[in-house]
């Protein structure tokens, strides 16, 4: 995949992670790293084509979404 600084590669796919549904539901984890993922992209003139959203404990090793959002990525040519 691209990077950031690279002007070929201004798709980005983002995957967000939350260890419980609680803080799912809430939104205020997801939130948080949707501001800072957002920031990050507009300041590298990029566009965000895709989210995925995992809500996983950290203790679990199977993570269906980071799956989906890697071969997304690789599909597209955009940086994850």
């Amino acid at each position: 995949m691209g990077t950031a600084t690279n002007k070929q590669h201004n798709i980005f796919v983002a995957y967000f992670r939350v260890s419980t549904a609680k803080q799912g539901e809430s939104g205020l984890g997801l939130e948080a790293q949707r501001f800072a993922v957002r920031d990050f992209i507009a300041r590298h003139g990029g566009e965000m084509a895709r989210e995925f959203v995992e809500i996983e404990s950290g203790r679990k090793s199977n993570r269906p979404e980071l799956g989906h959002a890697l071969a997304y990525g690789r599909k597209h040519k955009a940086t994850l």
